[in-house]
């Protein structure tokens, strides 16, 4: 069952004239959705749960994919994977291209350059068969990632989001957690793929020609600290972008989708982002290593154990307002020992009016083992008399 426990951090509520609701963004994109990373906070949610075409976002999973695979040391950036014809056949002309040739050997790196910057759908593709065999084996690859991250509400058809009947969806809350999924869990490969300015390719065309393309992340050069990620367009999902950018130790995600033009995508997209820097700022609440409370155990050496900020935490507000804050520690307890100090076992959920409800993680102030079979029993048995 989940328990409940008030948060010793509320002597830090400061009572200040409460505001009804947070900032409002008048956006004539139909799907919108922003969250500040630093503290979980949803800043805006405009339709964030319908189902929808993801376009080229959906190269987002396959590069979750291979990025997994290199941290698991099961793909090297340096190997090479050949351009099968039958490849080159289907996606040289298909769509956005990284202008691959037949029986050319890109390293991985390449492609992921190919995949993130430019966008080709051919990159995906020779990625998805070189890592699986076929693009179906790579795609079961993708669904399964996407179920472990929490995409409740994705299904992946392609390695590249091409069109395939509507077997491919997203949602724009499930893409701003899938972005958020690839920061958290790859900053190294995050910083070094997702920001690039351009990319050449394209050896084979002509003698010894290249073809420069630039990335179409339009947060880039127009925001500081926008690093990523990816735009999408089809005509059946119109154009889409999911993006972050990190200010002053401050990361938001953002998705826009279903808007009518190229310009307007870049230019809704800027304003966005700078919307969410400017109308919400951070509050600081606990600081690292500070306890907040303690939960209970079952069967450890211990019956309770404390919980303490993993990090300096911050909450997000309205730009100007400071709430009287209430705070709650909840769990799934009680919390069976066979735990280390610095596990994730309790959340802080933090709420006031005007800001929305935001829960920041709490983990274990120190190691609690499993008891031996006496002590099991020992606590058995105070539980059954309602001693403990």
């Amino acid at each position: 069952m989940k328990k409940l426990a008030a948060a010793s951090f509320l002597a830090l509520a400061i009572a200040a004239p409460l505001q009804a609701a947070g900032p409002d963004f008048p956006t004539p994109a139909p799907i919108a959705y922003m969250e500040d990373m630093s503290s979980g906070a949803v800043l805006f949610a405009k339709d964030a749960d319908r189902r929808m075409p993801p376009a080229s976002m959906a190269k987002m999973m396959t590069v979750y994919v291979a990025f997994d695979l290199i941290k698991k040391g099961e793909l090297k950036l340096d190997q090479r994977i050949e351009v099968r014809p039958e490849t080159w056949k289907k996606w040289h002309s298909q769509g956005s291209t990284m202008f691959l040739g037949v029986g050319e050997q890109p390293t991985v790196a390449d492609l992921l350059k190919g995949i993130v910057t430019l966008s080709g759908n051919d990159a995906c593709v020779v990625l998805a068969e070189g890592i699986a065999g076929t693009e179906e084996g790579f795609v079961n690859l993708m669904n399964d990632r996407a179920k472990k991250i929490g995409l409740t509400n994705s299904h992946f058809g392609t390695s590249n989001g091409w069109p395939d009947e509507g077997r491919t969806y997203v949602t724009a809350r499930d893409l701003a957690h899938l972005a958020a999924a690839t920061i958290r869990d790859f900053p190294d490969l995050y910083k070094a793929f997702y920001s690039l300015p351009s990319f050449t390719w394209g050896k084979t065309l002509g003698a010894g020609a290249a073809i420069e393309q630039g990335n179409r992340d339009p947060l880039l050069g127009k925001v500081p600290g926008a690093d990523g990620l990816k735009t999408g367009h089809t005509e059946e999902a119109g154009y889409g972008f999911t993006g972050s950018a990190e200010q002053n130790g401050r990361r938001l995600v953002m998705v826009l989708a279903g808007l009518d033009t190229y310009s307007g995508r870049a230019d809704e997209s800027v304003r966005f982002m700078r919307w969410g820097f400017a109308a919400w700022s951070t509050k600081p609440v606990v600081k690292k290593d500070r306890t907040v409370g303690t939960v209970d155990v079952q069967g450890g050496t211990a019956n309770q154990v404390a919980v303490v900020a993993p990090r300096d935490l911050n909450i997000t507000l309205p730009s100007g307002l400071s709430p009287k804050l209430a705070g709650k520690i909840v769990y799934q307890g009680p919390v069976k020992a066979g735990f280390k100090k610095g596990d994730h076992i309790a959340d802080l959920i933090v709420e006031g009016e005007g800001m929305p409800q935001q829960m920041l993680p709490l983990v274990a102030a120190e190691d609690v083992g499993q008891a031996g079979f006496f002590g099991r029993a020992w606590a058995g048995l105070m539980s059954l008399l309602h001693l403990a």
